[in-house]
């Protein structure tokens, strides 16, 4: 988009990795609204260091990290945990609160960053909650779901609000295959708003799909980002 401003900006960053490692060489990583960035990442510890890295979470040693213009660094505490509330994700270690129930997982994060009405929310979360295969939205608490529910839910949280930046930490787990086409809508719908996005798979059959909407595919690894494709 023409003189748009990036939703993600990494310039010479350089990051701490997992126990306090530095990560080398520098990465430098753009991404404009309406851009798909797949990323084989196949360990789960690194998938969940990028994504917190995007969110303002990981300290950098060197460089920059912007999120809509604004560095993460230079942020008053408040303020970076107020524009988080821009970012929808999918965790890949679930991040559910177990003594809530699942409704109140997906409605708690618009009701803190949002003014928005409670009931216009509820309907909101139960039209995404069919549309990615769910009878409705789900009551039961977190460990009462089946991991295909859990994995549904997720992805209903994360398309909650209207997010700015979209995290999705192998959705699919590479057990469901039918949430492929319902995130493919979902992102189609959130990129046409001026999202960006940015999926970590593991999965061989997400990184094979030949229809897979990317701008980028790009592997993650100890050198930082390299464009890729996998093969074997």
């Amino acid at each position: 988009m023409n003189g748009a401003q990036p939703v993600l900006d990494l310039v010479d960053a350089r990051p701490l990795g997992e126990q306090g490692a530095v990560l080398a060489p520098k990465i430098t990583f753009r991404l404009m609204p309406g851009e798909l960035a797949l990323i084989d990442q196949r360990d789960y510890t690194r998938e969940e260091w990028f994504a917190d890295l995007c969110c303002g979470l990981v300290p950098l040693t060197e460089g920059a990290m912007r999120f809509l213009g604004r560095d993460w660094a230079a942020m008053p505490y408040h303020y970076a945990t107020a524009l988080r509330g821009r970012i929808g994700r999918v965790f890949a270690a679930g991040g559910w609160i177990g003594f809530m129930d699942v409704a109140a997982n997906i409605l708690l994060p618009q009701l803190h960053h949002t003014r928005d009405d409670h009931g216009m929310l509820r309907e909101k979360a139960t039209d995404l909650a069919r549309a990615f295969g769910l009878p409705g939205l789900p009551l039961g608490r977190p460990g009462d779901l089946s991991p295909g529910d859990l994995a549904r839910a997720a992805c209903v949280r994360a398309f909650m609000g209207d997010p700015a930046l979209i995290l999705l930490e192998n959705p699919t787990q590479g057990r469901f295959p039918d949430l492929v086409l319902p995130l493919f809508n979902a992102l189609a719908a959130a990129r046409s708003q001026g999202a960006a996005a940015v999926w970590l798979t593991r999965s061989d059959r997400v990184w094979r799909e030949p229809s897979f909407p990317a701008t980028y595919r790009l592997r993650l690894g100890k050198s930082g980002f390299v464009p890729a494709r996998r093969t074997g």
